[in-house]
């Protein structure tokens, strides 16, 4: 009772005027920075394995280093949206290029700027772990469409359209602006330039045996930096990947394929029955 009577006699003595605040402690909001993901449902739905036709003049053919003539492979479409809370804002390859900051390399099929270790195909078996790779080599990374999942704003613009290349000796340099805006996806549809494994051996790799399989898509991969090359952003593990990110736990997606005996060219997977291709559009 006595510390009560004591604790309300020195409160009524102070001096007017005087007040008590008290503070809470603020944690600093989190940087904004993007988050990729690779759209699982997308590429589950948008996959084939048929018979076509490569002939030499196609990039992936050149790229790949394919045998052109008939093969067998599987095609798929890959979608990266981005769902974080900041833009992949890289704007004019040339700029990046120029400074040699191990960004972008130049593609000459192509004749555009491709960024270096965007995306990482993988098609595995279970059974042994082998890892084949895609005849993809390089990525131009923009705002191909909206993704529809994405919970933020859905009146947000597109931003990012164009890849960008180098003057030559008759034309001038083209100002490219890559990047991937929040709640938007770059997307590379099946009947692009090397989206397809090569199931026959024609790429030199060992031929893919009729079973089950696993196609693993990677984005913003980690890698190890060779000696020289920069290590823009490092991981919990210490590995290298070339753009920040809010969480690289969600980067990797798979789906189980079923690759048959003979597929023909009318194919076999959701993307059945589509025209051959006479030519081979480029990203």
């Amino acid at each position: 009772m006595k510390k009560w009577l004591s604790l309300a006699a020195a409160i009524a003595f102070v001096p007017a005027g005087l007040a008590f605040t008290l503070h809470k402690s603020k944690a600093s909001a989190p940087t904004p920075k993007p988050d990729l993901i690779v759209d699982q449902k997308r590429l589950l739905q948008n996959w084939v394995v048929r018979v076509e036709k490569l002939p030499a003049s196609f990039c992936s053919v050149e790229e790949g280093g394919i045998t052109p003539g008939e093969h067998t492979l599987i095609r798929f479409t890959v979608s990266t949206p981005n769902i974080g809370t900041a833009d992949v804002n890289l704007g004019d390859p040339n700029v990046h290029f120029a400074a040699n900051d191990g960004l972008y390399e130049y593609a000459t099929c192509h004749r555009h700027f491709h960024f270096r270790h965007y995306t990482l195909y993988e098609l595995i078996d279970p059974a042994t772990g082998y890892v084949w790779r895609a005849a993809k080599r390089g990525f131009c990374m923009i705002d191909v469409e909206k993704y529809q999942a994405y919970p933020g704003p859905a009146s947000n613009d597109r931003n990012y359209l164009a890849c960008g290349a180098p003057a030559t000796a008759t034309e001038p340099a083209i100002v490219g602006n890559q990047g991937i805006s929040v709640g938007w996806a770059d997307t590379y549809v099946w009947k692009l330039g090397g989206q397809f494994f090569v199931l026959d051996g024609g790429d030199g790799q060992p031929p893919v045996p009729p079973g089950d399989y696993v196609i693993r898509i990677t984005v913003n991969p980690a890698f190890t930096a060779a000696s020289g090359e920069p290590c823009p952003n490092v991981d919990s593990n210490g590995l290298c990947h070339q753009l920040p990110e809010l969480n690289y736990g969600n980067n990797v997606s798979e789906i189980q394929i079923t690759i048959p005996d003979h597929p023909g060219k009318q194919g076999v997977g959701p993307l059945k029955n589509q025209p051959q291709l006479t030519a081979e559009p480029i990203d």
